[in-house]
């Protein structure tokens, strides 16, 4: 193995916590590791770690050399992305960042055609539902559900999240049909509590504006998977995005209520850093989600 072999296995040991989890993630023997790390201490003639039978930790010096070892191959990388670019050709390690439930059943079930068709890149994607800073979190390009904000960052709009109200139809025989928004108030409403205010369900006026209801809800939870758990199991009305419950309303599970009233749908998009150069692995991402994602079509009932 050459130095930067060994700086690979340096950062891999520290950031995964032990000799054995570098070997699984570098896909090479623990033996192999420990010779390594062997070798690269005494070549600089310095102990990179202290060890003990339960913990590994860096010493002093140990410290300063993996910053050095990150920085250096945060160059590499950066360098083998550049004369990428010029050739036009994606490759090297893509963050994506998602919200859970849209990342599970939406992007998720796609990638596998985006990673056959750039074999060079390297994906990693991340799912949570917390605002995040791209720049210092590492990510190259993130997908939010919500209005795009003024920022330092380029957007780019993919399409609405169309929202709808739903029951099941256990849930509907027992307590009816709510005919108006105004209704909703007498019925059992599952929240989602990441929505803020999570109480308020909105929906277009006819003559123009936003008409918003406050309701007693009858359960609140900030995963939006659980909500519509719930809602199939006939425990009240749910306003949830058409993209998550569509197999739903297909299988019968779910039945749309209200559908002569619509809610203002927020935005699905993706943003990332206008401080980096947008490199091909970046590019053909974002132009991949346009395809799959863009446009006002029905996109979520391609996989039913």
């Amino acid at each position: 193995m050459d130095r930067f072999d060994q700086l690979r296995i340096l950062t891999a040991i520290v950031e995964g916590g032990s000799l054995s989890e570098a070997a699984r993630k570098l896909n090479i023997t623990p033996s192999a590791v420990s010779k390594q790390l062997s070798q690269l201490e005494d070549r600089l003639g310095v102990r990179l770690f202290n060890r003990t039978t339960r913990k590994l930790s860096l010493t002093d010096e140990g410290g300063v050399f993996y910053e050095r070892a990150r920085a250096i191959l945060a160059d590499l990388a950066e360098a083998e992305e550049s004369l990428a670019s010029q050739s036009g050709q994606p490759r090297g390690r893509l963050v994506v960042d998602a919200p859970v439930a849209f990342g599970r059943y939406c992007v998720a079930p796609v990638l596998g055609e985006f990673l056959r068709a750039n074999p060079e890149v390297h994906l990693d994607l991340r799912l949570n539902d917390r605002l995040i800073d791209p720049i210092e979190e590492g990510v190259d390009l993130v997908i939010r559900i919500g209005q795009m904000k003024d920022s330092a960052l380029i957007g780019r709009r993919l399409s609405k999240s169309r929202r709808l109200v739903v029951a099941s139809p256990d849930y509907l025989k027992k307590k009816g049909r709510p005919k108006t928004p105004e209704d909703l108030k007498a019925h059992a409403c599952l929240l989602h509590s990441l929505r803020r205010p999570q109480s308020e369900w909105q929906f277009m006026k006819e003559g123009g504006g936003v008409e918003s209801l406050s309701l007693a809800g009858a359960f609140e939870s900030v995963d939006i998977e659980v909500i519509r758990v719930l809602a199939i199991d006939g425990l009240g009305l749910a306003q949830l995005p058409v993209w998550l419950v569509a197999r739903d309303l297909e299988s019968g599970a779910l039945e749309e209520v209200l559908s002569g009233h619509l809610s203002p749908d927020p935005d699905i998009f993706t943003l990332y850093p206008s401080a980096r150069h947008l490199s091909p692995k970046v590019r053909s991402f974002v132009d991949f989600l346009v395809e799959r994602f863009g446009g006002e079509r029905a996109w979520w009932a391609t996989k039913l």
